[in-house]
């Protein structure tokens, strides 16, 4: 693997990026505390929150963060390098929220609809991806990219699909008028940046999903924005979209990190608009290397619509959420044989990375093997009164 450099993993433009994050302490008192970054420290903004999910709710949140004079955790990069350890080392970054929600959009652009409709068709069997991915571009014959969710092309295109055996629940999600928003993981159970990452030990076609994910209050405002790896189980979600909940949440199948960088005046919803997101799947085993890249500009959906979507007079998140955006990459690249495609090996190392967060850094685990869940709501109230 080639060495990783821990500047690269923060924002390009540091100096004027608004930080937030959640660093697990021993000391004091074991548990979270809130940070923000201030000329390459992290300083403990914790008298502010105490969680981040009070924290995202201030109207005067980057004043108060910009006045904060809590006691300085040491250089930001020695957090990074002790998330990475292992096992990792106190003080090391958590997933940056807390008590939100943790929601994620499924086929929000066109290539990964392909790639959705080719695993139900496939019925989870990857050795069938690559016949049927030249059967659905033959059906379909349109360019998918450029047709509007719940337009009149859309609804042409369905009833000609339709008419043709060719619908599919995924065509349904990616170009009707309604967004597929799901569960992605519980409160408190996301990993952050150097965790392993979990595979459900039932899997043997996988694969990471490189997303921008949207720090939403309870108001429904966006107030940030972080990376986030949506781990994805091919062959369970393929054999029935019944099965979504036991392919999405498992342990450690969320990732979200390193960082929230919060709007202002040097980044907001149109940098989110223009992101360009890269993955880099590295082989601890093969040598194995893939690199790829998800355009949100090519997004069939606009990043509001789908918060608008997830929040509203029809439901109300009163903690805050997260909300994963989807990706436009699938990875197809065979790695243990012709039309076996992509999945992982255990120890693969993915990097989710775009200019304007650093990056997102996590090795591949399985759910079962990695450490449990146990930091819960009623442990982090105890924690929180003790202190």
């Amino acid at each position: 693997m080639t060495p990783l450099s821990l500047r690269d993993c923060l924002p390009r433009d540091l100096d004027r990026a608004c930080l937030v994050g959640r660093v697990w302490c021993d000391t004091p008192h074991p548990g979270p505390v809130l940070i923000t970054v201030r000329n390459g420290e992290a300083i403990d903004v914790t008298q502010l929150g105490p969680t981040m999910a009070d924290l995202l709710e201030r109207d005067d949140l980057l004043e108060a963060l910009a006045n904060a004079e809590g006691p300085s955790l040491g250089p930001v990069e020695q957090l990074l390098k002790n998330a990475l350890a292992e096992p990792q080392q106190a003080p090391y970054l958590l997933a940056p929220c807390d008590l939100q929600a943790v929601k994620a959009c499924g086929v929000t652009f066109a290539v990964s609809l392909l790639e959705r409709v080719i695993e139900e068709q496939a019925g989870g069997d990857p050795a069938r991806a690559s016949a049927l991915r030249a059967e659905l571009q033959a059906l379909i014959g349109s360019d998918l990219s450029r047709i509007v969710p719940g337009s009149e092309e859309a609804m042409t295109l369905k009833r000609e699909l339709q008419a043709r055996g060719g619908w599919s629940q995924y065509m349904e999600v990616g170009i009707g008028p309604d967004a597929e928003v799901f569960t992605k993981a519980q409160p408190l159970s996301s990993v952050g940046f150097g965790a392993g990452v979990g595979l459900h030990p039932a899997s043997q076609w996988n694969n990471p999903e490189p997303e921008i994910v949207l720090a939403v209050d309870s108001r429904g405002t966006v107030r940030g924005a972080a990376l986030g790896n949506d781990v994805n189980l091919r062959d369970i979600e393929g054999r029935s979209a019944l099965l979504l909940g036991k392919a999405k949440d498992n342990n450690a199948s969320s990732a979200i990190g390193p960082f929230i960088r919060l709007f202002d005046e040097s980044f907001g919803i149109d940098d989110v608009r223009r992101a360009r997101v890269t993955l880099r799947i590295e082989g601890a085993d093969d040598d194995f290397l893939l690199e790829g890249e998800s355009d949100m500009g090519e997004i069939s959906r606009d990043p509001l619509d789908l918060v608008s979507q997830t929040h509203g007079a029809h439901h109300q998140y009163p903690d805050g959420f997260m909300l994963y955006l989807g990706t436009m990459f699938s990875p197809i690249q065979d790695r243990d044989g012709a039309g076996q495609g992509f999945t992982h090996h255990l120890d693969d190392r993915v990097t989710i990375a775009t200019p304007a967060l650093g990056a997102l850094v996590n090795h591949v685990g399985r759910s079962d093997a990695l450490p449990p869940w146990r930091y819960g709501l009623r442990a982090m109230m105890r924690d929180l009164a003790a202190r």
